[in-house]
């Protein structure tokens, strides 16, 4: 048989592919539940973005949202509140970064850095995490008039900003933005 010579596809041939295709169909049948399941939970899916209406909480009041299976504080805060925020100096910060997420890592923890901007400076929305130890501050409360947390005495001001305790950063502020005067996107 010389090497020009043509071959024809016979039973044989047609075996080995038929092998062939049933194994690439049968370990990509044992390897996609391993890769299936690293795909995000439905739940968690659902709660990418939540939408909080806040007409109903007036200045001075607060709420508690859940956003990925964490508490989310929202307070609508008094021009009060908001004037002792502004007059905190960043030197008497423990942690001048301000840890919003929609503003650069470096930002400073001005009040107006941490709340929902120029305009709506009333509005403050943060993860309710302690950033000691992830327990859950306690609102209006502690020696700033903002949070406390009782586990290991941390205490955050109207801005969570961390003032006094263990906690080393500012309670966190997601990304969120106001879709309407009264509606607040968190994610």
């Amino acid at each position: 048989m010389s090497v020009d010579e043509t071959h024809e596809p016979n039973r044989r041939d047609f075996l080995y592919v038929a092998t062939g295709t049933a194994a690439a169909v049968g370990v990509g049948g044992a390897v996609w539940p391993f890769i299936d399941q690293m795909r995000p939970d439905a739940s968690t899916l659902a709660l990418a973005t939540i939408e909080v209406d806040v007409s109903a909480i007036e200045p001075g009041m607060s709420v508690t949202a859940k956003w990925r299976g964490k508490p989310v504080f929202i307070r609508n805060r008094t021009p009060e509140e908001i004037e002792a925020a502004k007059a905190v100096p960043l030197a008497d910060l423990k942690d001048p970064v301000a840890r919003n997420a929609n503003l650069s890592s470096d930002a400073p923890a001005t009040d107006v850095d941490r709340s929902a901007g120029e305009g709506k400076e009333n509005w403050i929305v943060m993860i309710g995490s302690c950033t000691h130890l992830g327990c859950v501050p306690l609102g209006q409360a502690g020696d700033f008039g903002g949070w406390f947390c009782p586990c290991h005495g941390s205490h955050y001001d109207t801005a969570g900003r961390i003032r006094k305790g263990p906690a080393p950063e500012n309670l966190a502020v997601p990304t969120f933005e106001f879709i309407s005067d009264t509606t607040i996107r968190i994610g």
